[in-house]
């Protein structure tokens, strides 16, 4: 799975110019931007209104409800392409609807999107909740979920939504 491998190193070059971690955010954004694509495509035969709105987020919980039925049968590669590419939905419902810029979180190693910067810090973590959601059923709601940081978002709090 080499969606996100780009930032996983961790930046030792303290020399780096602006340009260039403006090149690694646009290649971060076109990394998630194509993953949320391939899921949007690979599920409108059968689930329609997925337009990266917020209110989209109860068709991806209808089809994570629907995947949850046969996740286990799954093998590794099947699981991480449904978990990265509905987190890459996920996450770009929140960047194209209330901004933020990705970085690689290395202490659970995933991405992460931050909002509100320099001001507040409101971040969300999609991967893990997409799998959770799979495992778990719906004690682990996506539209709920993402009401937390929509919230953290709107009353200029810090915060990570997990």
């Amino acid at each position: 799975m080499g969606l996100f491998n780009f930032f996983r190193k961790k930046d030792n070059n303290t020399n780096k110019s602006e340009t260039s971690k403006d090149d690694q955010q646009n290649k971060f954004i076109s990394d998630m931007t194509k993953s949320a694509e391939f899921f949007v495509r690979s599920s409108s035969e059968n689930f329609k209104g997925l337009d990266y709105s917020v209110k989209s987020l109860e068709v991806v919980e209808n089809i994570l409800e629907e995947a949850s039925g046969f996740y286990t049968e799954m093998n590794n590669e099947q699981q991480q392409n449904i978990i990265t590419s509905v987190g890459s939905y996920i996450f770009e419902v929140a960047r194209q609807n209330f901004g933020g810029k990705y970085f690689w979180y290395d202490k659970l190693n995933q991405p992460i999107l931050v909002t509100g910067q320099p001001n507040f810090e409101a971040s969300i973590i999609a991967n893990d909740k997409v799998e959770k959601r799979l495992v778990n059923g719906v004690e682990d709601n996506i539209p709920f979920y993402f009401i937390g940081y929509v919230q953290l978002v709107n009353n200029k709090k810090s915060g990570m939504i997990v």
